[in-house]
């Protein structure tokens, strides 16, 4: 196995497509360096690019942020206009492992790795972020709902990387919130989680709002009805009422050692409905 570290991503893209698909990437590692000690993967080479500076950086854009794929959980945490913009999307990426995991495991790696568990992907899916991808093609630009095929898939092609990850602008009186599900410890895989981002009026009323689930389905899906269902509402008991049956009409789940289909199906809806409570809070207190 031959290892690189490239300093541009067109260095990187160059090493990527030559490998086809003999070829993975490195940001943080820690999903990484498991499948690679579990000999679940064999690549030709691996590609660290922890030193590309755009991959690295967060930095504010037209009222949002762009975040470097490489940027880890813990720099997330310590970025004082991040939390206070997206507090759910930092929720959800402070969730990822232990102290020592946080210093490493990646955003763009979270995404990447696929599984329908992932912490940050619903959280992404609810503030509408979107996934900045460069290959041997030029530059595009995907939605983050869009990224995630199936486990362990991705809707990336052949050299490419997503490179960034680009949250939004959001309104004075807006503000999402992430929660899960475990079954035992904070160092445990998600049963169900849910990620709810709105808008009200200056009267509490919900004008705008998305919900996403992750870990109820094959991949993070965005729950449009779920959302509808409290557009127009001041999330009265009928509204969130509503929200929760959405949420759990939407989830497809699998029985496993964490959780049966029923059990996450049930879980959907209380979450989704609690993360919604979050999110209204929040956007109240804000100007």
């Amino acid at each position: 196995m031959r290892y690189e570290a490239p300093q541009t991503l067109e260095a990187a893209v160059g090493l990527l497509a030559e490998a086809g698909d003999n070829g993975r990437v490195l940001a943080g590692g820690t999903d990484l360096l498991v499948q690679l000690r579990a000999e679940t993967i064999e690549p030709e080479i691996v590609v660290d690019v922890k030193r590309i500076t755009e991959l690295r950086t967060v930095s504010p854009e037209d009222g949002g942020f762009r975040i470097g794929a490489a940027v880890t959980g813990a720099e997330l945490g310590e970025h004082d206009g991040l939390r206070a913009a997206w507090p759910g999307v930092v929720e959800a990426a402070e969730l990822i492992g232990s102290t020592q995991i946080q210093g490493r495991a990646s955003l763009g790696g979270n995404l990447c790795n696929a599984s329908p568990a992932a912490d940050t992907v619903p959280a992404l899916i609810a503030a509408d972020a979107v996934a900045s991808i460069i290959g041997p093609n030029g530059r595009r630009d995907l939605a983050v709902a869009d990224v995630v095929s199936g486990p362990g898939q991705t809707a990336l092609a052949r050299g490419e990387l997503v490179a960034s990850i680009r949250l939004p602008s959001q309104s004075a009186r807006s503000a999402d919130a992430y929660l899960r599900f475990i079954p035992r410890t904070e160092m445990d895989i998600a049963v169900v989680g849910a990620g709810v981002n709105l808008t009200l009026d200056g009267d509490g009323r919900c004008t705008a709002a998305r919900v996403a689930l992750g870990a109820v389905a094959e991949r993070a899906l965005l729950v449009p009805a779920a959302g509808d269902a409290i557009v127009g509402s001041t999330l009265d008991e009928a509204a969130l009422s509503q929200l929760a049956e959405a949420a759990s009409a939407a989830c497809r789940p699998i029985d496993d050692k964490r959780g049966t289909k029923i059990y996450r199906t049930k879980v959907a809806g209380v979450l989704a409905r609690r993360a919604a409570e979050i999110a209204q809070t929040r956007a109240g207190e804000r100007a």
